[in-house]
C-alpha cells in the first residue's frame, strides 16, 4: 500500500484574546457585585467541570479568593454529571488533573453523588440537584459556553447546563438525557429556570474561547442574567469555534481524543459527525472515514465518543477504562458513541485498512487530513490531492510535501 505526501498548513481564525485574565475576572466579579450577595461565614460552593478549559485553574482560584475576601467560606465541588466514573472519588481526581485540587485552590474540595429532589416541572420531570450544592449557602457556577456536541437549542454547553446537568449528578444527568437530544434542548433551560428559583446562585462565570483554545471573553453573570444572556454568548462562541477549512476528506486522522477535549472525545462540530437518531449530520467538512490514534492522559480512560471513529489503534483500545466509558454512555443514553470501532495494531495498518474500505487502490491519491485534536486545529496536515482542491483564503501551506512516514512499530512520525 502506498501513502500520500503530506504538508503542514496553518488555519487562520478570529483571534480575540483576553490578555490579562486576572484583571478581566476581577473586573467582571466587581461589575456583577458578587461580594454584595455573600454574608460573612456563608459556605459558598464553586463548581468545577470535566473539560480542559483555558485558564480554568487561574480563573477558579480568583473566584475562590474573591469569595474569601467577601467573608465567605469557599469550597470546590464537581459539577460533571456522571463523569469520573460516576463516583465522588473519581470526580475529585478529574478536578485535580485540571489544577482544581485543594492545594491549587487553597480551599477544600468536596464531592458526593447524592442528589436532592426539589420538585417537578409541569411535565412531571423531577428537579434534582447535588446535595452539597443544596446545602451550601450559595453557589458560583463557572463554565465555558460553546455549541453542544449533540443538539441545537437556546442554551447548549454553558453555565445553565452546568447548573442542570452538571449539578444533577448521575441521576439528574441520566434523567435529562433519557429524553434524547431534542429533550435536552427543552430541559436545560426549563430545569435551569426551576433551579435558579430554588437555589441561592450567587453568580456565574461564562467563558468563551477562540479557535486557538484561548480565552476570548470573560462574563460574570448575575443569577437573573443566566437565561437571557447566555444565548448571546453562545452565538459568539459559535463564530469563534475551530473548524476544518478543507472539504470532502477521504480520511481524517485525529492524533488524540478525550473528555478534556470534548464531551464526546472529539467535538462533533469539528469532525462533522453526530451519529444520533433524528439529528441532522453536519454538511461540513465532509469526512468519509475517521481514524483516532490515542486517548489523552487527562481523560482518565474515559473513551466516550470513540464510536464516532471508524478505526482506532490497539494502543487506544488498551487505554480504555470501560467502567468510566460506559457510565458516561449510559448516562447520555447515546450508546452508539461508545461502541468500539475496528481495532488495528498500529497507525500504518489502520490507515491502509481505511484506504481499502474507501476502495482507494493508490494511497498517493487519497484526500487525507490530520489534526492533533478537535481543540487544536490551527496546524493541520493535508495530503497533496486534498490540498490541490483546498483554496480557502485562511488556509496557508507552511511546510513542504513529504512522504507519510512511520517508525519501526508502524506509528506515524
Amino acid at each position: 500500500m502506498s501513502f500520500p505526501k503530506m504538508a503542514l498548513f496553518r488555519q487562520t481564525f478570529a483571534a480575540d484574546t483576553v490578555d490579562d485574565i486576572e484583571a478581566a475576572v476581577v473586573s467582571q466579579l466587581r461589575a456583577c457585585e458578587m461580594s454584595s450577595r455573600i454574608r460573612p461565614g456563608q459556605r459558598i460552593a464553586v463548581t468545577g467541570g470535566s473539560r480542559g478549559i483555558a485558564n480554568i485553574s487561574v480563573i477558579t482560584r480568583l473566584v475562590v479568593d474573591a469569595i474569601r475576601a467577601a467573608g465567605g467560606v469557599p469550597f470546590i465541588m464537581p459539577a460533571m454529571g456522571s463523569h469520573g466514573g460516576a463516583t465522588a472519588a473519581g470526580q475529585k481526581e478529574v478536578l485535580a488533573s485540571y489544577g482544581l485540587g485543594e492545594d491549587d485552590m487553597g480551599c477544600p474540595v468536596e464531592a458526593t453523588m447524592e442528589v436532592v429532589e426539589l420538585g417537578h416541572l409541569e411535565d412531571g420531570t423531577p428537579i434534582l440537584v447535588n446535595r452539597l450544592a443544596h446545602e451550601a449557602d450559595g453557589i458560583v457556577v463557572i463554565n465555558r459556553v460553546k455549541p453542544h456536541t449533540s443538539f441545537r437549542g437556546s442554551h447548549e454547553s454553558g453555565v445553565v447546563k452546568m447548573l442542570t446537568i452538571g449539578l444533577g449528578c448521575h441521576r439528574g444527568a441520566t434523567m435529562a438525557h433519557a429524553q434524547g437530544a431534542q429533550g435536552l434542548a427543552r430541559l436545560i433551560p426549563a430545569l435551569g429556570e426551576a433551579l435558579l428559583g430554588r437555589l441561592n446562585v450567587i453568580a456565574g462565570i461564562a467563558l468563551v474561547e477562540n479557535a486557538y483554545d484561548r480565552t476570548a471573553s470573560v462574563t460574570a453573570l448575575r443569577p437573573e442574567e443566566f437565561l437571557p444572556k447566555e444565548p448571546h454568548l453562545l452565538a459568539a462562541a459559535r463564530v469563534n469555534m475551530p473548524r476544518i477549512l478543507a472539504r470532502s476528506i477521504d480520511l481524517l486522522i485525529v492524533d488524540e481524543m478525550g473528555k478534556n477535549i470534548s464531551g464526546t472525545g472529539m467535538d462533533t462540530n469539528v469532525i462533522g459527525r453526530m451519529m444520533l437518531p433524528g439529528v441532522k449530520e453536519p454538511d461540513e467538512p465532509g469526512v468519509s472515514r475517521i481514524f483516532v490514534r490515542r486517548l489523552s492522559a487527562r481523560t482518565h480512560g474515559n473513551a466516550n465518543g470513540v464510536g464516532l471513529a471508524d478505526v482506532i489503534t490497539k494502543q487506544l483500545f488498551d487505554a480504555i477504562d470501560f467502567d468510566a466509558t460506559y457510565a458516561n454512555a449510559f448516562t447520555s443514553t447515546f450508546l452508539n458513541r461508545a461502541y468500539i470501532p475496528i481495532v488495528k495494531d498500529n497507525d500504518r495498518k489502520a490507515i491502509a485498512a481505511m484506504f481499502e474500505v474507501l476502495r482507494i487502490d493508490d494511497g498517493a491519491t487519497a484526500r487525507v487530513a490530520r489534526i492533533v485534536s478537535t481543540l487544536d486545529v490551527e496546524h493541520i496536515h493535508l495530503s497533496e490531492p486534498l490540498a490541490q482542491t483546498s483554496d480557502h483564503p485562511d488556509l496557508q501551506r507552511t511546510g513542504a510535501f513529504e512522504e507519510m512516514r512511520f517508525d519501526e512499530s508502524g506509528s506515524l512520525v
